[in-house]
């Protein structure tokens, strides 16, 4: 689910334990997700708004990743749990 993106503030990332580590976001996002024992974790939570992230959201075949306005708490991409 993408709500309206807001490319002026900081965004953070969440990556629920729903991962099955298939790679998606890695690949669409190199620089913002790295594979950990077999699942996906952001290369750091808190990032500068970028469209790579919101395009590995939408990749992620189980909807793992979340993406939200860290100042706000807005979610642009709602992750499943």
């Amino acid at each position: 689910m993408r709500g309206t993106v807001d490319t002026a503030r900081p965004w953070q990332i969440e990556v629920s334990h729903s991962c099955v580590g298939s790679g998606q976001c890695t690949a669409a996002a190199p620089g913002h997700f790295r594979l950990v024992d077999g699942h996906s974790v952001p290369v750091a939570q808190n990032v500068a708004a970028d469209d790579a992230v919101m395009g590995a959201a939408e990749l992620c075949p189980v909807g793992a990743i979340t993406v939200r306005d860290r100042e706000t708490g807005r979610v642009f991409i709602l992750g499943e749990n």
